[in-house]
């Protein structure tokens, strides 16, 4: 893994080299998909705000065969009603075992760990970056995080990193199934 945060670019010819084999987009929400705001009304309900543009970036990605899932130790509600919104039916939340429900998954997806990227912002997501075979962590994730993380967005949580990501492997995926 890489040390030096300006070599983690994702633009990079190494940082495209990692994408390169990537099949399953693993995603966190609170930091990540948002800017880690929560918001709470005077009745307890909590809110959150999903930037659209990461949203449409995974749309794309999706459509070029990438598969994604969220995996949160948020609770449930908004972040099923987003990903429905999406279209991405392998959504997690009250998750505290990240890596074990991401291992289940991807046995059942048939794709091993090295083929997958996850996206996390904070040191409960350090199990699985630890063990994927791309670790991503946005612009403004915990110094842990970015010490671990393989590529580091220009964008921050919920400020466009998810399309970053998203868009550079969707630009590969298309150019694999033009070359096939």
């Amino acid at each position: 893994m890489n040390s030096n945060p300006s070599d983690k670019n994702p633009s990079s010819p190494e940082g495209r080299a990692l994408l390169e084999k990537v099949r399953l987009l693993s995603i966190d929400v609170d930091g990540v998909m948002t800017d880690g705001g929560i918001y709470y009304a005077d009745d307890g309900n909590t809110f959150r705000k999903f930037n659209a543009k990461d949203g449409m970036g995974l749309v794309y990605l999706r459509k070029a065969g990438i598969e994604v899932t969220i995996i949160s130790s948020g609770n449930a509600g908004a972040i099923e009603h987003r990903a429905a919104r999406l279209g991405i039916e392998h959504v997690h939340t009250n998750c505290w075992d990240k890596l074990e429900t991401l291992k289940e998954l991807t046995e059942k997806l048939g794709f091993g760990l090295d083929q997958v990227a996850h996206m996390g912002d904070d040191i409960n997501d350090l199990p699985v970056l630890e063990a994927v075979g791309c670790a991503i962590a946005p612009a403004d994730a915990m110094p842990e995080v970015l010490a671990v993380a393989d590529l580091v967005t220009g964008k921050s949580g919920g400020n466009g990193a998810v399309r970053e990501i998203s868009d550079i492997l969707r630009g590969q995926a298309v150019e694999r199934q033009r070359q096939a």
